[in-house]
């Protein structure tokens, strides 16, 4: 987080008060970086409010440009400027989907997450984050090297966030149940599954100095025990990271950031593994 130059906001230009534009005001003032807002929008001239946007911003000593752009495809947009403007990070607005809608069409804020090419900041309400808890959700039972890397950077942004705000840092990893036909033996009992997955997050101990209540190894699916977990913590952001799966695979499997997205009440932040963004780049760069 500290390392973002540059932060592209995503703005609502019917809204009095934008709550993307809030965390991106915070992140920036500890990070010191520019702020780039876009507006969506090709039915209306925004050059006014972008101008008392803009106006506001400078006088409290922030880096500002601006653009206003418009396609069919929202997200397009968004990446689009992210990479004109080589933001390290884009903040925008999410809203609930309708279930029926989301059942049909892939979700714009779905496109978002699984195409850009850096982390998303999807803020979901209004709550201010000092001294409040950040969730980081890892599967340290995935033990590559690509997940691994992940995971690193998955606590370390989730530890830099609570950094920002003051508050404090929380860790969980969900595990699957007792299978007695495992080969592994450590996979046949509760007890040797939770201690292993405790044993793969020391590192996460050892490294940010957490204490074993911040430290959370559950049994079960993760998409019901992250929203679970942010809930009970009244977590003010969870971190999440996400494959970018895509296609047919992304239709059947889902990403957990996805599925999760409308059941948080916290805002969310997503990551994804620095092969998949490279990728994403050089897609990005071949296109016409």
């Amino acid at each position: 987080m500290q390392a973002i130059r540059s932060i592209l906001v995503v703005l609502e230009p019917d809204q009095e008060e934008s709550l993307a534009l809030k965390r991106a005001r915070l992140i920036a003032g500890c990070t010191g970086s520019e702020l780039h807002l876009l507006v969506c929008d090709g039915q209306h001239d925004r050059g006014e409010l972008l101008g008392e946007l803009t106006e506001g911003l400078e006088t409290e000593g922030f880096k500002v440009s601006t653009r206003q752009e418009w396609q069919d495809a929202s997200h397009e947009i968004i990446i689009a400027a992210q990479q004109a403007e080589g933001c390290g990070l884009v903040v925008k607005q999410h809203y609930p989907d309708n279930p029926l809608k989301k059942a049909l069409l892939t979700p714009d804020d779905w496109k978002l997450l699984r195409y850009c090419p850096c982390p998303v900041l999807l803020v979901k309400t209004d709550r201010p984050w000092g001294g409040g808890k950040v969730l980081a959700a890892v599967d340290v039972g995935n033990d590559d090297p690509e997940h691994q890397t992940l995971h690193a950077a998955i606590v370390c942004h989730a530890h830099e966030v609570a950094h920002l705000a003051r508050g404090e840092l929380h860790v969980l990893s969900a595990h699957p149940a007792p299978m007695l036909s495992a080969a592994d033996p450590t996979f046949q009992l509760r007890e040797t599954i939770a201690a292993r997955y405790r044993e793969a997050c020391q590192r996460f101990q050892d490294e940010y100095g957490l204490s074993n209540h911040q430290l959370h190894i559950a049994e079960g699916p993760a998409d019901l025990l992250i929203p679970q977990l942010a809930l009970q913590l009244d977590a003010v952001v969870t971190v999440l990271g996400t494959v970018a799966r895509t296609g047919l695979s992304g239709a059947l499997i889902g990403n957990t950031a996805e599925v999760v997205l409308d059941v948080l009440e916290s805002d969310v932040l997503v990551l994804k593994p620095d092969d998949i963004c490279d990728q994403l780049e050089k897609l990005l760069e071949e296109q016409p």
